[in-house]
């Protein structure tokens, strides 16, 4: 079984997720300026775009970018999975961008 991090959020949430490194450390990592809403959205996006998450046709979505569009920062691509992720109110955005 994978080690559990567990991180707590403002209002004393505790939240646990696998991570892929040895640990025995059972305290919670205290955020205590996230809110649990947000804590979750930010752990959600993390798994689905971790590189030890089983690839589905969700993570495939992206639009394919050309060498010569590699060179450049591209914001036109983002995919099905995420521009869903993102559909949110107003302040549930700034609180993720923040």
């Amino acid at each position: 079984m994978e080690p559990l991090i567990k991180i707590s959020s403002s209002d004393n949430e505790i939240f646990e997720d696998d991570v892929n490194k040895d640990g025995d450390n059972t305290d919670p990592i205290p955020c205590q300026k996230v809110t649990a809403p947000i804590l979750k959205k930010v752990i959600e996006w993390c798994t689905h775009h971790s590189p030890y998450a089983t690839p589905t046709d969700e993570a495939q979505d992206s639009i394919p970018i050309s060498d010569a569009d590699n060179r450049k920062k591209r914001t036109d691509d983002i995919g099905d999975w995420d521009r869903e992720f993102l559909q949110v109110d107003q302040e549930t955005l700034f609180e993720l961008i923040l």
